[in-house]
């Protein structure tokens, strides 16, 4: 692979970059060719465990590699030369280019096996893995080959963090482009500067996020799992995904332990990564500071003691098993991670809002989790709250503050359209799940559940199920949500606006 530094600049700051050109496509072509050969190395890997484990399947990840390998060395090819500026149009075509041709050429292994026959099936597979959801359509977990268990451990595990970001991590050969693809894939409220490069920034995150996966691997493993299954489920948690090897989820092997480890792993995951950063610089101040981790970390707590409440004396759990329950399934859906160790869906209802409340809110913004994230939340929450002030004292100034920054209108108004056009998406997505005749609250629980990645719904589509019989034309809607809710809507939904492709 060629090693080339491309001095990528935005089109804002290159005054030879032509201002009516709409897209820079060889560029995007270049790009996306690397971040197939880096999808290409990862198949390669899986390959790797399928022969230590004699499995035939093998053959396929060698073949979806040659595939992934020629088709990015083709769009290299037809992106040498191009010109070496990058405007915010090419980071958001590339960003969502990339996570479209790594799910179609990631489905491969799935759809040349047998393992899942049909198309739409093996795209939301792959999908869930990647946009770090966990739905799966596969009912015969136990029994696959170690080396597709792997690769759907793989694929949440790189995309919990971001495919670009893992690339730039990876290979920062994209000069001043970084800063681009990194903005495009990690869009928010917020980012945290650790480093004046992003190549930097995203080499001391990731470092983080390996430590923080070994540590887990080695405490599941003292729990009980062997190496392969502490491997997959800690690349599942730290890429707050669900996806177990097993059918069962965590409940298999019915440990406290795990389950104790697993809700505080899954926690961990759902801090923004640069604060955990600073953690491991010796700098405890900032993160014990943070108005967004206190908000998270509260919400957590709060609605697991409702819940313990809730088993203990309407379920008649024993004391311990009901808040060890209630912590595990609060935690994994508001992280987004989706394990499961109890059936929620017979719990007391009241419970089922307080656990959609958690898939809406999801974790902080910098971390693996999805949803609207708690610092959109923490601010829309002061804004209402000094809506309440003004009606008492109409000409005094409220500004909302977060951390001790005021928050510039701007920006208040940015949350504000993000969390309204969320729920607009997310009931969308319930229209047309019921459209095609599913349930209400299944539909409903569902959708908000694939934006927010969350991966667990209620009903027929609850933890005791997978989502093999939902019909194909729901899977591919179900995929389209759980890209646009990853991207944070506006990366993905942009392209479809007019206004994106109009010349300046």
């Amino acid at each position: 692979m060629s090693q080339t530094t491309y001095d990528f600049q935005s089109k804002e700051n290159n005054g030879h970059a032509p201002l009516n050109n709409i897209i820079n496509a060889k560029l995007i072509a270049y790009v996306i060719g690397i971040l197939l050969w880096v999808e290409g190395g990862m198949l390669l890997v899986c390959m790797g465990v399928s022969l230590l484990y004699r499995e035939d399947s093998y053959k396929y990840f060698l073949y979806a590699a040659g595939i992934n390998l020629i088709t990015g060395g083709g769009l290299t090819a037809y992106g040498k030369g191009a010109k070496t500026w990058m405007t915010r149009r090419d980071g958001y075509c590339i960003v969502t280019l990339t996570w479209l041709m790594f799910t179609i050429l990631g489905m491969l292994p799935f759809l040349m096996s047998g393992e899942i026959p049909s198309v739409a099936g093996a795209f939301f597979e792959t999908m869930s893995g990647f946009t770090t959801t966990g739905f799966t359509v596969l009912d015969h977990i136990d029994s696959m080959p170690k080396g597709m268990l792997f690769w759907r451990a793989l694929t949440q595990w790189v995309g919990g963090l971001g495919i670009v970001c893992f690339t730039i991590a990876l290979l920062p050969i994209f000069g001043g482009g970084n800063l681009q693809l990194f903005s495009a894939e990690a869009t928010g409220v917020t980012h945290d500067k650790l480093h004046p490069k992003i190549s930097m920034t995203t080499k001391l995150i990731w470092t983080v996020y390996i430590i923080l996966t070994g540590l887990c691997i080695g405490l599941l493993c003292l729990g009980g799992m062997n190496l392969f299954d502490g491997v997959c489920h800690s690349f599942s948690i730290m890429g707050t995904g669900g996806y177990s090897t097993k059918q069962d989820s965590i409940a298999y092997w019915d440990s406290p332990f795990i389950e104790y480890v697993t809700s505080a792993f899954m926690v961990i995951a759902s801090l923004n990564f640069s604060l955990l950063v600073l953690c491991l610089q010796g700098k405890f101040g900032k993160f014990f500071k943070d108005g967004e981790t206190r908000w998270f970390l509260g919400s957590v707590c709060v609605i697991t003691l409702l819940i313990t409440v809730s088993l203990f004396f309407q379920r008649q759990y024993p004391l311990e098993e009901a808040f060890r329950k209630a912590l595990f399934q609060v935690s994994t859906i508001h992280t987004s991670c989706g394990l499961v160790t109890d059936d929620y869906t017979l719990w007391p209802q009241f419970t089922w809002l307080l656990l959609i409340f958690a898939i809406l809110a999801g974790g902080c913004t910098g971390s693996t989790a999805g949803g609207i994230k708690n610092m959109r939340i923490m601010i829309l929450f002061h804004a209402i709250k000094n809506q309440f002030k003004r009606l008492i004292h109409p000409n005094a100034i409220l500004p909302v503050r977060i951390n001790k920054h005021v928050v510039p209108l701007p920006l208040l108004n940015t949350v504000t359209t993000f969390t309204l056009f969320y729920l607009l998406c997310g009931f969308a997505g319930c229209f047309l799940l019921t459209f095609f005749g599913i349930d209400f609250l299944e539909a409903l629980t569902s959708s908000l559940s694939a934006m927010g990645n969350t991966g667990l719904g209620f009903g027929y589509y609850g933890p005791a199920y997978t989502m093999s019989s939902m019909p194909d034309v729901c899977q591919w809607i179900m995929s389209f949500l759980m890209l646009i809710g990853r991207l944070e809507l506006f990366s993905v939904l942009i392209l479809f606006s007019p206004v994106f492709w109009k010349e300046w």
